[in-house]
């Protein structure tokens, strides 16, 4: 069949219909139509949904949703404050900080494969050359794990993402080998942080103090306060524990962006930045420091005693101007690392990490006497014309049995050939024992009658004794000052005559620090005024502004006139001029009052049997006489004869202080 095609196309058979114009077509079309009408519904529905989705999405909740993927890149964290510097007097820097490597771990960013995150922390064992574990090592040595496995372990569950500090003051090419290796060490980090130095370690370490790790026992008290117990160090000892709240400053807080690794990327956000600490200048002149130390040093070591405290100060208003104890250590230890044979040198019977200077309390020997003197002046006991005799030695009866002279006490002077008759002045000047017996316990065959202990103890807390002084250090020892009722409430005993003797002088129950016994002596050179003893000039800001200005603050004046101070005094310059320490204590041109002090005593170190005990060597003094300037006191543990031992020292120490040349340990 032929199909004719002409300008309209296809024509059909005559009498045939298009399939359009049949029934079946129509119905074909409408379903065509239908289908397109409802995939076109089903596009535009699905256009709908997901532009409302996208519309939630990225304008209702689009602010919620980039807080939340921010929060899974970003973290908050704590910048550290740069630590106040601390300075002598005379601007001097004590402390400085310097940086240091540190490597941590953050158990969060670790694999949560147990063997993958295992051999993270081996590999960084091998690193840095310490162990993995200590377990089967402590299991051996009885000793606590120390491992990076244990450190790790102790982590709280609820801190995940604190940063675990594995060790410190890291070596640089060992920090540089652990970051080369940051890609395959997740959780790892190699950080720079600020750590203490101290130029001059034991020349200052008793005053300064260190810095360690939070105590375990403290850590909640001080997170109250807004330290990390895992990255913060606090000042544990001296100044940096006294002042740490000024020295720390204000961390500051930044937001940072962090990899899959937990590195850091980039700051975000800083919210606040860290505001620097305070810088505190102390009393302290490192130039005297340096001369008192060595004096010390070797006084300790002509003495052949094996500790010792020489201290300097401004009578005048209660400035200390050098403070040396030994033994002592290096506080740049407990920056670098403390070692065994370290710790075992600090278990010495002295001590050697403690100030003995405000720690020891230990009898003051005829010291003592110029609190005596002024007491009995101002009491009455004594007049300045008054003579008490010296035989060298005097008896006490015993009370139980007084007609039995095998019952009765000796009790002898130092000179056994005796003084003579005596007047405060020289009481003082040759420390005449017996003089002092009489003083503070009087004499029954004289019909003299001295202190007693009551007006005894009430002077010698006046004098600032029995307390501490209040100085801004930590652990002072406030002594002991003895009553009768102490020694009944103590020991269930009365309090003899003896007793009162033995304090008289100085010795028994009574004791001091040596700083104390300072103290008092300064209250006979500036006239009766007690000063609280202070070691901090002033504290400044980071923009040099004060902040806190010292000014001397006395505690108290002494009820003592100026008269009776006069004459004790005088016998303190007599002590230099003639008496016990002049042979060994003067310096041409320079007026100087001292008092020597030889202290028996019997304690958990050494003790002797009977009569023979060892003793202490102390001396004290000021100068010029007239308007002292400073005044200086020696302590040498078990070092004999204070005239013999302690003077010299004191004596290099005021040499040094006036420029002057000592005289000729020889000369008469």
């Amino acid at each position: 069949m032929k199909v004719n095609i002409g300008a309209e196309g296809v024509k059909p058979r005559p009498g045939q219909g298009t399939l359009r114009n049949t029934g079946l077509g129509r119905l074909l079309d409408a379903k065509g139509a239908m289908r397109v009408a409802l995939l076109g519904l089903v596009i535009v529905s699905f256009f709908l949904v997901f532009t409302r989705r996208l519309w939630q999405l990225q304008f209702v909740r689009g602010q919620e949703y980039r807080r939340e993927a921010e929060r899974q890149s970003t973290k908050l964290i704590t910048v550290s404050a740069s630590r106040g510097i601390i300075y002598d007097r005379n601007g001097e820097r004590l402390v400085q900080n310097v940086p240091s490597f540190r490597i941590a771990v953050v158990p969060a960013y670790l694999p949560d494969d147990a063997d993958q995150a295992r051999d993270v922390l081996i590999r960084l064992a091998v690193l840095l050359d310490i162990p993995y574990t200590a377990a089967e090592e402590a299991k051996e040595n009885d000793e606590a794990p120390v491992g990076i496995k244990e450190l790790i372990e102790d982590v709280p569950y609820v801190a995940p993402y604190r940063p675990i500090v594995i060790q410190r003051n890291v070596d640089r090419e060992k920090a540089l080998l652990v970051a080369q290796e940051m890609s395959t060490l997740p959780g790892v980090l190699v950080d720079v942080e600020s750590v203490r130095d101290y130029p001059y370690g034991s020349l200052m370490s008793q005053i300064l103090g260190y810095l360690l790790p939070i105590p375990e026992e403290q850590e909640q008290a001080y997170r109250d306060q807004g330290y990390d117990p895992a990255t913060d160090r606090v000042g544990i000892s001296g100044i940096e524990t006294i002042y740490e709240g000024q020295l720390r400053g204000k961390q500051g807080e930044q937001i940072v962006e962090e990899d899959v690794l937990g590195r850091v990327l980039r700051v975000v956000e800083e919210r606040s930045p860290p505001v620097p600490g305070d810088n505190v200048t102390l009393t302290i002149d490192l130039g005297l420091q340096q001369v008192v130390f060595e004096a010390l040093e070797a006084g300790l070591l002509d003495a052949g005693s094996p500790r010792g405290v020489a201290i300097a100060m401004n009578p005048q208003t209660g400035e200390i101007l050098a403070m040396a104890s030994l033994p002592t250590y290096d506080n740049n230890i407990f920056v670098e690392g403390v070692s065994q044979r370290d710790w075992e040198r600090w278990q010495d019977v002295h001590r050697p990490l403690i100030n003995h200077a405000i720690s020891d309390a230990v009898p003051p020997g005829s010291v003592f006497k110029i609190v005596m003197a002024s007491a009995a002046l101002q009491e009455g006991v004594l007049t300045s014309g008054m003579r008490l005799e010296c035989p060298g030695r005097i008896v006490v009866p015993n009370r139980y049995y007084p007609n039995d002279p095998g019952q009765a006490q000796p009790f002898y002077c130092w000179n056994e050939a005796g003084h003579g008759a005596l007047d405060v002045v020289g009481g003082i000047a040759h420390s005449c024992d017996v003089f002092f017996y009489k003083t503070g316990g009087g004499f029954e065959e004289a019909d003299f009658d001295g202190l007693g202990v009551a007006r005894i103890a009430e002077y010698a807390q006046m004098f600032g004794l029995g307390e501490p002084s209040g100085v801004e250090l930590p652990a002072e020892s406030g002594g002991l000052v003895p009553t009768s009722d102490w020694k009944r409430h103590t020991y269930g005993e009365s309090w003899s005559t003896g007793d009162t003797y033995n304090l008289s002088i100085g010795q028994g129950f009574l004791e001091v620090t040596p700083l104390q016994m300072l103290n008092a002596v300064n209250v006979v050179a500036n006239d009766g005024v007690l000063y609280r003893p202070r070691i901090v000039h002033h504290v400044t800001g980071a923009g040099d502004e004060v902040t806190r200005r010292f000014e001397p603050e006395i505690v108290r004046t002494v009820a003592i006139s100026k008269e009776h101070l006069s004459l004790v005094r005088a016998g303190m310059e007599g002590a230099v001029a003639y008496g016990t320490a002049a042979r060994r204590g003067q310096i041409e041109g320079l007026s100087i009052a001292g008092k020597t002090g030889t202290a028996q005593f019997c304690d958990d170190i050494m003790c002797g049997v009977g009569y023979e005990q060892p003793e202490h060597a102390w001396f004290a003094a000021f100068a010029p006489v007239l308007a002292p300037e400073v005044s200086v006191i020696v302590f040498l543990y078990n070092g004999g004869e204070g005239s013999v031992t302690a003077v010299p020292v004191a004596r290099e120490i005021m040499a040094y202080y006036f420029g002057a040349g000592a005289q000729d340990e020889t000369a008469p």
